[in-house]
């Protein structure tokens, strides 16, 4: 059994799930589910559907390019049972995986390394906008002792 990628969304197409289209010249399209075919059906451009790895692959929030992705190809070369070739190809591919996974990481880091200076930017402006709702502490101090000096007075009296 073989998983397919969707034509759309390029996620994984599992077997005996989703849509496979085949157009009048014989093209199979395989989508993972509706919402892809309907999309397709539609005429959208998938790098323009932000949920999509095409729209992320554009727009720089995921990897374009890297060479973890040439094991991910599509290879029709029969090849003769071997239980020792089989063992070293899954050893591959979960080291390939843990690669792939510390470079995504990587290239996450590296993308959102910006984000904390601009958030801090952010909330120092907020404050300053609203810098009439912040009380200090010394101030607050003072009210308080200003409401008890005023509730004894009126006990007093």
């Amino acid at each position: 059994m073989r998983i397919h990628t969707c034509y759309f969304c390029s996620g994984p197409c599992y077997p005996g799930h989703g849509i496979t289209f085949v157009r009048n010249d014989a093209k199979i399209f395989h989508f993972c589910r509706s919402k892809c075919h309907r999309n397709f059906k539609l005429k959208r451009n998938p790098r323009k559907v932000k949920w999509t790895k095409a729209y992320r692959k554009a727009a720089g929030k995921e990897m374009a390019r890297d060479t973890t992705f040439d094991f991910e190809r599509l290879r029709h070369r029969p090849v003769k049972y071997d239980r020792d070739l089989t063992k070293t190809t899954v050893r591959a591919m979960e080291r390939v995986q843990k690669i792939k996974e510390r470079r995504e990481k990587a290239f996450w880091d590296k993308r959102m390394e910006g984000n904390k200076e601009r958030n801090r930017l952010a909330n120092i402006a907020e404050v300053r906008q609203g810098i009439d709702l912040v009380v200090s502490p010394v101030v607050r101090a003072a009210n308080k002792e200003k409401k008890t000096s005023a509730v004894r007075m009126q006990e007093d009296a």
